[in-house]
């Protein structure tokens, strides 16, 4: 692997570092988990840490070196929803990419997205929190993905790059966010442009360069351990809390994020087909990798007092570390230095669960579902408000890493 040039892998699109870098997996670290357990039913069972995404790759490293980007970022200003046309001027290659990118995968259910709505509509509060403060605290106790944000451009403006993210969450619990005048294929399109262009510029970092432990970042490993964070952990913090969640709208769910990382470029082939899978999954690739780093660590802080700004008058930062140390436990909470709090530590120990039980207690009153729905989509609005000064949020494709 060591004659081949970063540039050269990216161009054979991650097949062929799959192929010479078998040889140097650990066996502490082996890829053992099966696609026959997959949305795809089979594969070539390759190690995703060796794989990373042959069409997007090469096209967006050739845009960066034709000067394209700065035009193209322009262009898809105009492009926010999913039933709008490509912008015209487009070039010819990445159209053709992008028209590909942006179709829902075969095997996509249009009964069960809608379930998910449903699903959505009912659990915001949770899901808002979650993402934030166990999704969002735990990308900083992933070390790849930690050091990958912090020496990226994305690093140099936190809240920028916050927004972004949120926005991924935001999109995928709308109520059209796979339909027309929704922007879920839109913002993983986008993002899977920028997760191309970070593979070839983070590596030109010597910052990122003296601390990782990879050639190129965002495997398709790489990718899945985040995934995981996402929506494996979601249902499992859920389960835990004794949420009553019918099985139909558990599949839903766990369906609206197998077809959003289709459309971020994940293969088919590591996609969990159910959240058996899912647990069992996560169990190989998320919850060993988890560990401090010194830019986790800083990343950490940014978020909680970013978090307390968004509420400002409503959480503070004590709040909002009391509620990591709750979500993620106190090895992780120590790991991020998060003080213990007297007073909120244990009032949410004792308080978080009865409150689940009032609040899903009430849900089967006439208009409970809605009215939910109308408060947590006002609280996710109004976070989205702050983080993007109250301008569009625009992903766009980064042209250089963040400066030293």
């Amino acid at each position: 692997m060591g004659e081949l040039s970063r540039r050269n892998m990216l161009k054979a699109g991650g097949a062929l570092g799959a192929l010479g870098a078998l040889s140097i997996a650990t066996p502490a670290h082996a890829w053992t988990w099966s696609p026959a357990g997959s949305v795809a039913g089979a594969g070539a069972g390759l190690d995703p840490r060796w794989v990373w995404d042959e069409e997007a790759d090469p096209l967006v490293a050739s845009l960066l070196d034709r000067g394209d980007v700065p035009r193209v970022n322009e262009l898809l200003r105009t492009w926010t929803k999913n039933g709008q046309p490509l912008p015209a001027g487009l070039p010819a290659d990445l159209r053709d990419f992008m028209e590909r990118a942006r179709q829902l995968p075969a095997w996509a259910d249009q009964s069960k997205l809608a379930l998910a709505v449903e699903f959505n509509k009912k659990r915001g509060l949770y899901l808002g929190v979650l993402y934030g403060l166990a999704s969002g605290m735990m990308s900083t106790v992933i070390p790849k993905e930690a050091r990958a944000v912090y020496y990226s451009q994305g690093g140099a403006d936190m809240k920028d790059r916050i927004s972004k993210t949120a926005k991924l969450g935001y999109d995928i619990g709308s109520l059209d966010a796979y339909q027309p005048g929704g922007g879920m294929i839109v913002t993983c399109v986008k993002t899977r442009l920028v997760h191309a262009a970070v593979r070839h510029l983070l590596p030109q970092s010597p910052h990122w360069s003296d601390v990782a432990d990879e050639e190129i970042p965002i495997s398709q490993r790489d990718m899945m351990v985040t995934w995981h964070s996402l929506p494996t952990t979601v249902m499992q913090k859920m389960v835990a809390w004794k949420v009553p969640i019918p099985s139909a709208e558990s599949v839903a769910f766990l369906h609206s994020w197998q077809v959003g990382a289709h459309l971020l470029g994940i293969k088919d082939e590591y996609i969990p087909a159910s959240w058996a899978e899912a647990n069992s999954q996560a169990e190989q690739v998320l919850n060993p990798v988890l560990a401090p780093t010194t830019e986790g660590i800083k990343l950490a802080d940014i978020l909680l007092n970013l978090g307390s700004t968004v509420d400002a008058g409503i959480l503070s930062k004590p709040i909002l570390g009391s509620f990591t140390r709750f979500m993620l436990g106190d090895e992780i909470a120590g790991w991020l230095k998060i003080p213990r709090e007297p007073v909120w530590d244990p009032l949410l120990r004792l308080s978080w669960k009865p409150f689940v039980a009032v609040r899903e207690g009430l849900l089967p009153f006439p208009l409970a579902p809605e009215a939910y729905w109308l408060f947590d989509e006002f609280l996710r609005k109004a976070a989205l408000l702050f983080l993007s000064e109250a301008g569009p949020i625009s992903i766009e494709i980064p042209q250089s890493n963040r400066p030293s």
